[in-house]
């Protein structure tokens, strides 16, 4: 199989690929072309169809698997896909689990990761709590483990809020090392805890896009009704320590604009907020950096790192 992050320029492609975007636009001149997002395990690639009413180009749709002819070329530094051909496929021509994009750690060493992280959690109620959901709430573990971080940002694939959840945790764990005046139990749980909303935002691939509820209310919120739910089930759950539990929750997208209905005012809530925005932007960092790129050392600019993003040199 020809995968997409090993294309390079150049290459000539006759690929099967799921079609995860498709957009018919117009150029500037009036005429009309299809843009194309193109999916398998590895990654994405933007492809476009130039002449959409040619004979070699049949009727498919998103989130068809569809067989693809055409060559790789480069764009203002990212690689592009001009396709030629291309027809939807039937069922039995394609394995789909060659085009679900798969966090590269194993999902049973990293969620082992999280349950010890749990068992060092020492405050009993929250301890508790972590438990509630992430061994005795088999549906929700399930799907914490089967979903994405986000729909393109960040950690999207399967395995990606696990990932995204531990490498955070993980950050918070040594924060709280480092700094002893943060609550250490606090800040892990809500650390761990953080993003759970999304398993409710986000539908499972191959859709990976946002639910109703996802567009309307948003994980934040989601994320802090799913926690009241479960500390109705713990008895005595002391009342100071669930509003700084859900304000770190609210808090930690750091600022309004980001989607934060609270600033920190608890330094465990600015911690967590540091902690995750660290690893959602390294990870960025580090998705530009592994996906196929041209010759070009200078991978373009990145809206969310607002900066034109260089690989570091020898």
């Amino acid at each position: 199989m020809q995968y997409i992050q090993e294309l390079r320029e150049g290459d000539n492609v006759n690929e099967i690929y799921l079609c995860r975007v498709k957009h018919s636009l117009l150029t500037k001149a009036g005429k009309s072309y299809d843009s194309l997002t193109l999916q398998d395990r590895t990654g994405t690639i933007d492809a476009k169809i130039w002449d959409p009413g040619s004979p070699g180009i049949e009727d498919f749709d998103e989130l068809d698997y569809v067989d693809v002819t055409g060559n790789v070329t480069s764009f203002q530094g990212h690689l592009q896909l001009n396709v030629r051909r291309a027809r939807r496929c039937r069922a039995g021509e394609y394995d789909p689990a060659q085009y679900l994009p798969v966090s590269r750690r194993n999902n049973d060493e990293m969620f082992a990761e999280l349950l010890a992280l749990i068992d060092s959690v020492g405050q009993a109620q929250l301890h508790s709590l972590l438990n509630a959901f992430f061994r005795g709430d088999a549906a929700f573990a399930k799907a914490f483990r089967a979903s994405s971080a986000a729909k393109a940002v960040h950690h999207s694939f399967v395995g990606g809020l696990l990932e995204h959840t531990l490498g955070v945790a993980k950050l918070c764990d040594y924060l709280a090392g480092a700094y002893p005046i943060l609550n250490r139990d606090l800040l892990l749980s809500a650390a761990m805890l953080h993003d759970i909303g999304k398993t409710r935002e986000l539908s499972l691939f191959p859709q990976n896009d946002y639910t109703e509820d996802g567009q309307l209310v948003g994980h934040i919120v989601i994320g802090v009704e799913m926690i009241d739910k479960k500390l109705e089930e713990i008895p005595d759950f002391p009342k100071l320590l669930a509003a700084e539990l859900r304000h770190c929750i609210l808090a930690h997208h750091g600022e309004y604009e980001f989607g934060s209905p609270k600033k920190p005012a608890l330094i465990e809530a600015a911690a967590l907020n540091f902690a995750d925005n660290t690893d959602a932007k390294l990870e960025i960092f580090k998705e530009m950096l592994e996906a196929p790129a041209g010759d070009s050392e200078w991978l373009g600019f990145q809206r969310l790192l607002d900066s034109n993003v260089r690989r570091t040199g020898i």
